[in-house]
């Protein structure tokens, strides 16, 4: 039987990945070794030749950036796609702030000495080779390493091919920082290949990779969980509600509300739904919607919302029942106008993502009944949604939000990068 190209190149890619999936276990039991200080030595290396070797990444960049344009990719990707000089310090700046925070390895979740005199401790271990699939954030690149590395664990990194460019050129600088210090440089390592092929190979991958993380759009999250062998955890889009309260300070609520809206819009955090009680509506429309106006947001609005719209300039559309659920990673919003609180925890429960909700309010009672129905990863009182961060909750770099309720929900740094074992101290103990 004659063997067809793409069988062929498939072949290739079991091949290729499984010699780097190798490397990858060989470094992870190294790494494994490896003492907090010489592991914070080699971030603090990567840090300054991310700084000193930017113009590199920016070049190799411009690349992925100009073949997204030339694609007609959406704005909002090629913002999430686009790295600069601010944005590379950033991200050099976030590796020397996981440098500075406590290495969890080693530490104790918990203690006790049994009835029968057994000493029994918890302690957090590495995950050991730790996989990514990420869809077009190179920045993502550097902090799904560096976390991994603080955590004794490989990085496995397979980005999408329209930042390709981008995650060569930063993983490069990474292994050559590596090369200096004491932690291997196959620590970080990109999964070969650019097809779907090779995420395939990743994700059937049980036994050489321990984990996987997928971090992207709903498409490729229920790609992965449906179609991967490796345990996985699951980063959810963000479908992110803001509701202001009857008890809300309403100028309080509006810059919250633009914050979110407005700040970033291409990210997870960004507030995608406003919902407004009736009480205060007849106040609180024509201020936001002014302010929509004049930063350039289209509202998707119930009847309400729209009666109020007409003649402030604001670009407006009837909502329907998908723009409840839509993540829209643009200057896009819906809108509603709700008769309680009650009905505001209702509407969370069936149309958001389980990412972040925020409600404004000066009601202690009312924080309270939200924060204690809304069941998503974080509930903000008088703050916005862009908040749910690991760098903003003082993780340092974060390598994805969790959705999910299994081991890590929310901002994932460190601690959630690890898992436990148990170390058990015996004298001579049989069983009976």
């Amino acid at each position: 039987m004659s063997i067809t190209s793409e069988q062929a190149y498939a072949h290739e890619i079991d091949v290729e990945f499984g010699l780097v999936a190798d490397r990858s276990r060989t470094a992870a039991h190294q790494l494994a070794q490896v003492s907090t200080e010489d592991k914070n030595a080699a971030l603090l290396r990567i840090a300054d030749d991310l700084d000193s070797h930017a113009e590199d990444v920016i070049r190799a960049n411009r690349h992925d950036v100009d073949r997204a344009r030339h694609n007609k990719v959406a704005e909002s990707i090629i913002d999430r796609l686009t790295l600069n000089e601010e944005r590379i310090a950033d991200i050099a700046n976030q590796v020397r702030d996981v440098a500075g925070l406590p290495d969890p390895v080693g530490t104790e979740v918990r203690s006790f000495t049994a009835p029968n005199g057994l000493k029994i401790r918890q302690i957090r271990v590495p995950m050991g080779v730790i996989g990514m699939i990420y869809e077009a954030r190179p920045n993502v690149t550097v902090d799904a390493a560096v976390l991994a590395l603080k955590a004794g664990s490989a990085a496995l990194l397979r980005g999408s091919s329209s930042a390709l460019d981008s995650n060569q050129a930063l993983v490069h600088i990474m292994q050559m920082a590596l090369s200096h210090t004491k932690v291997p440089s196959d620590a970080v390592q990109l999964v070969p290949g650019n097809t779907h092929e090779s995420v395939n190979v990743m994700l059937k991958a049980r036994g050489k990779v321990d984990l996987i993380i997928p971090r992207g759009g709903a498409n490729l999250i229920n790609s992965v969980v449906e179609n991967s062998t490796v345990p996985v955890i699951e980063t959810g889009v963000g479908n992110c509600t803001i509701y202001v309260d009857e008890a809300a300070d309403l100028g309080m609520a509006a810059d919250i509300v633009v914050n979110a809206k407005t700040q970033r819009v291409s990210v997870c955090n960004a507030a995608e739904s406003l919902l407004i009680h009736k009480d205060v509506a007849d106040d609180f429309l024509p201020v936001i919607l002014d302010k929509f106006a004049q930063t350039g947001v289209t509202v998707h609005g119930d009847e309400a919302v729209l009666a109020k719209a007409e003649g402030t300039g604001v670009s407006a559309a009837p909502a329907t029942d998908a723009d409840w659920s839509t993540e829209y990673g643009s200057m896009d919003i819906a809108a509603k106008v709700v008769d309680s609180l009650d009905e505001a925890v209702e509407f969370i429960r069936e149309y958001s993502s389980g990412h972040t909700e925020a409600i404004i309010t000066g009601s202690t009672e009312a924080a309270d009944a939200f924060t204690n129905q809304v069941d998503s990863a974080a509930v903000l009182v008088n703050a916005s949604t862009r908040f749910t961060d690991g760098g903003e909750f003082g993780f340092g770099a974060e390598i994805g939000i969790s959705t999910q309720k299994l081991h890590a929900r929310g901002p994932m740094g460190l601690q959630e990068m690890t898992s436990t074992k148990f170390v058990v101290l015996g004298d001579g103990h049989v069983r009976n």
